[in-house]
């Protein structure tokens, strides 16, 4: 038996294989939708350790 629960909604899903489940991870067309949605408008991006230094250098750049 899998034991498996959806990353978006919670759901737990219970079943033999993981071909009950299509939409697999997710449980639903819905989660699915909303995790795209979620990668691509950045939410899972990992920050780089010198993104506030390029903030830096781009506010003192001024245009001729």
């Amino acid at each position: 038996m899998i034991n498996v629960t959806c990353p978006v909604c919670g759901r737990k899903m219970q079943g033999q294989t993981i071909d009950e489940w299509p939409q697999f991870p997710m449980c639903s067309p819905r989660c699915r939708l909303i995790d795209l949605g979620r990668w691509l408008g950045g939410n899972y991006r990992i920050p780089s350790e010198s993104e506030g230094e390029a903030d830096e250098t781009t506010d003192n750049m001024e245009t001729p």
